[in-house]
C-alpha cells in the first residue's frame, strides 16, 4: 500500500507540474508566477549557490596552497590546493542536492557501484594516481632536482598524480608514470648541495712518488675556487693501487652539485697537463714476454724427464722371435 501510494503521489505531481505548464503557456499569470516560485526561484538558487561555493573553494584552495608552495614545495602545494577545492566544490553540491529535494542515498549506492565498475577498469592509472599521492606526501624529489629513476635521468620538469615529466641532458621530454617511479630506486642525483668529482688515473713505475703526488696536488688547485673548502671538503690525492702495468692514483675534490659536471672535465684536463708538464708519462696496457732457448745439450732433470715419458722398445731375442712365429703358425 506504501509503494501504491508513493506512485499515485509521484503521478498526481507530475499531472499537476505538466497541467501547471500547460496553462503557464496559455498566458495564465497565476500559473506563470506559481512556476517561478516552485521551481525556477529554487533551481536558480541552487545554481547561484553552486557558483558561490565554486568561488569560495578557489579562493580557500589558494589561501591554503600558497604557504605550502613558499615554505614547503611548490609541487606539494598545488595537490593540496587541488584536494580542497574539490572537497569544498562536492560538498556545496551534495548539500545543494538535498536541499532541492534529491535524495542521496540512491546517487550514493549508484556512484559505490560505478566507482568499483571503474577501479576494475583503470587498475594501473589507479595505481599510479596512488604513487603520485606518496611521491607528493613523502616528497623523494621535488621539481628541478636532477634524478634517475625507472631508468631515466633527468632534470624534474613536473610532478603530477598520475605521472612525472623528465627533462633529459640533451633536451629530450620523456614522461613517466609514477607507479614505475616508486616501484623502482630512485637516485636523487642533485640532493646535495655538493659533490665529489673523482679522477682515476695511471703513471708509469718508473716515476717518482712524489713528484706525481706533487703534480696531481697542483692539478686540484688549479680548480680555485671551484673546490668546496670545509670540514671533508677540500681535495685529496691518494694512490689506489699498483696495476699490472701503471701505478694507479686517485685525485678528489668537492665541488657544487650544480657544477659538477664542468668542475670534473676541468678536473681531468688538468691532471692530463699537470703530468706532462712534470715529464710523467701515463703508460699503455702492457705485457712483457721472456722467450728464452739453450742452445747446447739437454739438462740432465730435462733428459731424465723424456726419458720416463718416452716409452721404451726393445728388440726381442732370436728364441723369442721363433717360438712366437710357431704360435701364430699353429693358431692359423
Amino acid at each position: 500500500m506504501v509503494e501504491n501510494t508513493g506512485e499515485s503521489i509521484t503521478e498526481k505531481t507530475a499531472d499537476t507540474v505538466v497541467h501547471t505548464v500547460q496553462r503557464a503557456i496559455q498566458g495564465d499569470m497565476e500559473a506563470i508566477s506559481l512556476l517561478a516560485a516552485g521551481y525556477l526561484l529554487p533551481a536558480a538558487l541552487a545554481v547561484l549557490a553552486i557558483f558561490i561555493g565554486y568561488l569560495f573553494a578557489s579562493y580557500l584552495s589558494r589561501v591554503a596552497s600558497g604557504p605550502v608552495c613558499r615554505r614547503v614545495d611548490q609541487t606539494f602545494g598545488k595537490f593540496i590546493g587541488k584536494v580542497i577545492f574539490y572537497g569544498v566544490l562536492l560538498g556545496v553540491v551534495a548539500a545543494v542536492l538535498s536541499q532541492v529535494g534529491v535524495k542521496l542515498g540512491g546517487l550514493a549506492t549508484i556512484l559505490a557501484a560505478g566507482g568499483f565498475a571503474i577501479g576494475l577498469a583503470f587498475q594501473g592509472t589507479l595505481s599510479n594516481f596512488a604513487a603520485g599521492v606518496l611521491l607528493l606526501v613523502f616528497r623523494p624529489f621535488k621539481v628541478g632536482d636532477f634524478i634517475n629513476a625507472a631508468g631515466v635521468t633527468g632534470r624534474v620538469n613536473e610532478i603530477d598524480l598520475f605521472m612525472t615529466t623528465l627533462d633529459t641532458p640533451d633536451h629530450r621530454r620523456i614522461i613517466v608514470p609514477n607507479s614505475s617511479i616508486s616501484g623502482s630506486t630512485i637516485e636523487n642525483v642533485s640532493f646535495h648541495r655538493h659533490r665529489r668529482a673523482e679522477v682515476l688515473v695511471g703513471v708509469a713505475y718508473s716515476a717518482d712518488i712524489d713528484r706525481t703526488r706533487e703534480a696531481l696536488t697542483q692539478a686540484c688547485l688549479a680548480l680555485g675556487d671551484r673546490v668546496v673548502q670545509g670540514e671533508g671538503r677540500g681535495h685529496m690525492v691518494l694512490m689506489s693501487d699498483l696495476g699490472s702495468s701503471s701505478v694507479n692514483w686517485m685525485v678528489r675534490a668537492w665541488v657544487a652539485s650544480a657544477d659538477f659536471f664542468a668542475a670534473r672535465e676541468m678536473l681531468t684536463v688538468q691532471v692530463k697537463r699537470q703530468l706532462d708538464a712534470a715529464g710523467i708519462t701515463i703508460p699503455f696496457p702492457q705485457m712483457d714476454i721472456h722467450l728464452f732457448r739453450e742452445s747446447g745439450a739437454e739438462s740432465e732433470s730435462d733428459l731424465g724427464m723424456n726419458q720416463r715419458q718416452r716409452p721404451r722398445l726393445r728388440a726381442a731375442a732370436p728364441e723369442a722371435r721363433r717360438e712366437s712365429s710357431a704360435w701364430i703358425d699353429r693358431a692359423v
